[in-house]
C-alpha cells in the first residue's frame, strides 16, 4: 500500500505547475504524489473531489483525510521543512487569514504567475 500523500492540483494552471515543481524539489523524502486532478485515478478521485479540485489544491492523506486550499498548502509546507512558519499559521486567527489569502491568490493566479515562480525547472 502506498503511504504517500496525494496532492491534487490544477494541471491547466501555470502558477500551480510552478508551485508544485517547487514543492517537489523540496520533498526530499518522497512523501508526496503530486497529480494533476484532471488525471488522478479513482481512488482517490471521486466526482465530488473532482468538482472541488476545480477551485483549490487538495491533499489526500494516506488515512483518507482531505485538506484543501490554505490548510493543504500549509500541510505541504510543514512536511517539506517549513513547519516553523506553517504550524503557527494553522492556528486561529492566522488560519482564517491564510484561507482568505489563498482565495485571493487562487482568484488571481494568472496575474500573479507573472511575478512568482517565473522559472520552470
Amino acid at each position: 500500500m502506498d503511504t504517500r500523500t496525494w496532492i491534487l492540483w490544477d494541471g491547466d494552471c501555470g502558477f500551480c505547475r510552478r508551485a508544485i515543481a517547487w514543492m517537489m524539489r523540496h520533498d526530499r523524502q518522497g512523501r508526496f504524489q503530486a497529480v494533476q486532478y484532471q488525471q488522478a485515478p479513482t481512488p482517490p478521485m471521486t466526482p465530488a473531489l473532482h468538482a472541488a479540485c476545480e477551485h483549490a489544491v487538495h491533499v489526500v492523506m494516506p488515512d483518507g483525510r482531505i485538506l484543501r486550499a490554505g490548510r493543504a498548502t500549509l500541510h505541504i509546507l510543514s512536511t517539506v521543512g517549513y513547519g516553523w512558519i506553517a504550524r503557527p499559521l494553522m492556528l486561529p486567527p492566522f488560519i482564517w487569514l491564510v484561507e482568505l489569502l489563498y482565495r485571493i491568490v487562487a482568484s488571481n493566479r494568472s496575474f500573479l504567475s507573472r511575478f512568482f515562480f517565473k522559472s520552470d525547472t
